[in-house]
């Protein structure tokens, strides 16, 4: 690591000074060394400053810090915590920080990894470009002798702290696909690997070809594939590498949208870049009032920068470890040879933060931004990891993945066998985190996936500013007995701003599978928009089987509050679900057993929409006890045109629901709370304190996020 001059960066982005000096309500460490841009790897490390006499002071690397702890710990001599006091300062990081068995601490002796009172440290895996040439068009250019070598490339970089995008066409809105086109003869039997392109969308003579980038938007998944060959003559598209399906959901369709990113000859708009790997040359177009001399540019080197390296199936593991106040920043992610493409969420990607074998560790009041990949990874054997107080903003992908995939949307995971009973994922928590601006790459990433795993809780989170699922629970597909994917809780969460128009067949919350005992309550959702259908506020998709979701609030969504593909035995209770576009409830598949009780809640509209669509033709649900009302259409219809009355009659549903107003305080300003005299009180419907969901403590990294690309 090395000091780089990075003042108008911290500037930028340091959180307050009072929420860095709550870190010191620890209990007094028995031992600490410090770490410091400023210091050296030949001094004690265990003062926070220079001695004026020299020979002492803090350490320069968090490696030698490291060791330091390592000494302590095998010799024993340390009775209470131990402490790591990390110097504020741009630390860059030469290699990720990597924590083992033997870094652990123990219940009594917790190692703990912390910002220094008052400083905010950014631990970053890139590097500062410097060195820059002023042409005559005004632009900026630096020549970086490691990429021309081969031995360095990038696809993100970050000026004074805002994430700045490479040259697209179109430059607004996206290119539509003209034909689809049956896979090559490398791909059959694997995926698709053609699109047939419009005259003048896509031109054969673009500079460095193998360095454009074509993202393929599906229906809830997208591509990032690498070009192979051009057919000028017949206007196809060959990627190096397929899809990973043969469904039609996998497939570049006629119709279907897509851009070509990284075009040099699109260059020119402020604030765009672009890397020359031939030349070794990067170019940067500055906004009005940048100046090379004073803006601090970044590009990542580091594609993962913490990552704890546990073996749960031999019982080494990774333990009583703490983060905090810690800033985890520019970890990197370009494109592999094949491309990328996975079939739904993302969760192949890996992480800045990757953990495996971790028991007993905790990462509070961090913040991770400015990554081309998920922010944080749990991944085998992980079980009593906190991730509470963290600001994971400005993401590539997605914000946390807990737990194992499986079936046959599987992926390769890192580290042990997930099959070994150690491996399993449990009892992990997420509490009062803001998980703001994914999906900038990989826009089909989720806020927070919880795959294989259980009793694992997700709390007073506020999750935004996402294209695709704000929490994904589940991911075992259909009625397979749940594969450690149970007893997981959603709760006072605001989860809002989904989806945006980009994917589709997506929702605020998501489940998939079997899940005995998963709640999902106390939640607010609300701006869930896709591109075609699915944007819905509670979705429980193929499977989905045992779950409660009640007392949650969600309006303006799309294709309605609540959908039920398939499923087994849910509850829907307690819940306000207002003004959705298309219809307010939805359910898709008819099946002989019970599908879900849909039971005192509230559907508010005010359009034209119906209230039930899709498929109520069997009567495997059973709604009672609600209150609907659409304050311009009154006389509210059911399937077939029925009148409530008629309704109750031909089908014996809704016998002790009604019609009438909710008296909602304000609802034409998002003020749901009930009036003294609701209706809704007299049916059993439970109130609760909205103003309670989200985070409860201060808010502070909501700046600094970068506006919405065009066509996005």
């Amino acid at each position: 690591m090395k000091l780089i001059d990075a003042v108008p960066l911290l500037a930028l982005i340091a959180t307050a000074d009072a929420r860095a000096a709550a870190l010191q309500d620890e209990a007094a460490p028995a031992a600490t060394w410090y770490v410091s841009p400023l210091g050296s790897d030949d001094w004690a490390g265990t003062t926070g400053v220079p001695a004026p006499t020299g020979g002492n002071g803090p350490f320069a690397t968090l490696e030698r810090a490291q060791r330091a702890v390592r000494e302590a710990l095998a010799g024993g001599a340390v009775d209470g915590p131990i402490a790591v006091s990390i110097r504020g300062g741009f630390h860059e990081l030469a290699r990720p920080l990597v924590f083992r068995p033997e870094d652990s601490g123990t219940e009594s002796t917790p190692v703990i990894w912390r910002a220094h009172p008052g400083e905010r440290p950014i631990l970053s895996g890139g590097r500062r470009i410097e060195g820059w040439r002023v042409g005559e068009d005004g632009w900026w250019r630096a020549a970086l002798p490691e990429v021309a070598r081969g031995d360095w490339s990038f696809a993100q970089l970050f000026v004074n702290d805002q994430r700045r995008f490479r040259p697209r066409l179109p430059r607004e809105g996206t290119f539509r696909i003209a034909a689809e086109l049956p896979p090559s003869e490398a791909a059959a039997g694997r995926g698709h690997d053609r699109l047939g392109y419009r005259p003048g969308d896509v031109d054969p003579s673009w500079y460095r070809l193998e360095d454009v980038e074509v993202l393929g938007f599906h229906v809830w998944s997208a591509s990032r594939m690498r070009i192979a060959e051009i057919d000028a003559a017949g206007r196809a598209l060959t990627f190096t590498g397929p899809t990973r399906t043969l469904q039609p959901w996998g497939a570049f369709r006629e119709g279907h949208r897509y851009l070509a990113i990284n075009v040099r000859e699109a260059l020119g708009e402020p604030g765009q870049w672009y890397l020359d790997r031939a030349g070794g040359e990067l170019t940067y177009v500055p906004r009005p009032g940048e100046r090379p001399g004073e803006a601090v540019v970044v590009a990542p080197r580091l594609d993962t920068l913490l990552r704890l390296e546990g073996d749960p199936a031999e019982g080494r593991l990774v333990e009583h470890l703490r983060f905090q106040g810690l800033t985890f920043a520019h970890a990197g992610w370009t494109l592999p040879d094949e491309g990328q493409s996975f079939p739904q969420a993302e969760v192949n990607l890996g992480a800045a933060i990757e953990a495996v074998g971790a028991r007993e560790v905790s990462i509070e009041r961090c913040a991770v931004r400015h990554v081309g990949r998920y922010a944080i990874a749990l991944g085998a054997g992980c079980r009593g990891v906190a991730v509470e107080g963290c600001e994971l903003v400005d993401l590539g992908g997605g914000g946390i993945q807990i737990g194992l995939g499986g079936g046959s949307h599987s992926w390769p995971t890192r580290g042990p066998d997930p099959s070994h009973p150690e491996s399993s994922v449990s009892h992990d928590r997420i509490r009062d985190c803001l998980i703001a601006g994914g999906g900038w790459l990989h826009p089909a990433a989720v806020g927070i996936w919880i795959g294989h795993a259980s009793h694992v809780s997700v709390e007073h989170c506020e999750i935004r500013d996402l294209y695709y699922t704000g929490v994904s629970v589940g991911w075992v597909w259909g009625y397979a007995e749940p594969s450690r994917a149970h007893h997981n809780r959603i709760a006072w969460n605001r989860i809002h701003t989904i989806g945006q128009g980009v994917l589709s067949d997506m929702a605020g919350v998501y489940t998939l599978g079997v899940s005995p005992g998963t709640r999902v309550d106390h939640n607010l959702v609300h701006d869930v928009q896709a591109f075609d259908y699915g944007g819905w506020g509670l979705y429980t998709d193929e499977g989905s089987t045992g779950i409660e979701m009640t007392h949650n609030l969600v309006w303006r969504t799309k294709t309605g509050g609540f959908h039920q593909h398939y499923g087994r035995e849910n509850l829907v209770a307690h819940n306000v679900f207002a003004e959705a576009a298309v219809q307010q409830l939805q359910r898709t598949r008819t099946e002989e057993h019970l599908s879900f009780r849909f039971e005192r809640n509230i559907v508010y509209w005010t359009n034209e929409s119906p209230l039930l669509r899709s498929n109520w033709r069997d009567d495997g649900f059973v709604l009672d006890r609600n209150l609907y009302w659409n304050p311009k259409r009154p006389d509210v219809r059911f399937p077939g045109g029925l009148s409530l009355e008629e309704w109750r009659s031909a089908r014996g549903h809704d016998l002790e629901s009604a019609i009438a107003d909710p008296l909602f305080v304000d609802p034409g300003n998002h003020d749901w709370r009930l009036s003294p005299g609701s209706p809704a009180l007299e049916m059993g419907f439970e109130v609760w304190d909205h103003a309670a969901a989200g985070r409860t403590g201060e808010r502070e990294l909501t700046r600094g996020l970068p506006p919405v690309p065009p066509g996005f």
